[in-house]
């Protein structure tokens, strides 16, 4: 079953598949621990007063950004349960930032930190990604057009792959 093609692709060179094609979770039991990290990105495009109020803040729920970095943080410890295959890790730090750009635009910095066997790829992802919907979340009541858009992989550090910058 080894060597099984499926779409033109080599079942044995999938890491989350198994010869069978059944998913599988990757097992990383003889990998070396390294210190492991990424920064993942996301934007969030508001109308001006919805800004201006979050930069206020001025809105009924509360500090939107202190909420928003919470929720990333958050997020990030959570993503196994979120992403199935992922593994638990232990993150030895999780940030997340914010830049204003221009009157309409929140520019999300998510970063994660691991001195594990696997990567934190996906952590800063959700981190980055939750924390928007959070904008989102506590800034619809004004502003329901909000678009939550480029959410991406900035930069991967550590293990076998080595260093990835966009």
């Amino acid at each position: 079953m080894v060597g099984m093609i499926r779409e033109g692709v080599e079942m044995a060179e999938l890491t989350h598949v198994d010869a069978k094609g059944k998913a599988q979770m990757v097992d990383v039991t003889d990998k070396g621990d390294t210190v492991r990290e990424a920064v993942a990105t996301a934007g969030i495009r508001m109308k001006p007063e919805t800004l201006a109020k979050i930069r206020k803040q001025g809105l009924k729920k509360g500090d939107v950004l202190a909420v928003s970095r919470v929720a990333g943080i958050m997020a990030a410890k959570s993503t196994p349960c979120l992403i199935p295959l992922c593994h638990p890790i232990l993150l030895n730090n999780v940030s997340v930032d914010f830049d204003f750009i221009g009157d309409d635009y929140i520019k999300i910095t998510a970063s994660a930190k691991s001195g594990g066997k696997t990567g934190v790829e996906m952590e800063a992802l959700v981190a980055a990604s939750v924390s928007a919907l959070t904008i989102y979340d506590m800034g619809k009541a004004i502003d329901r057009g909000m678009i939550i858009e480029q959410i991406c992989l900035e930069s991967k550090c550590g293990g076998k792959s080595g260093i990835y910058i966009r």
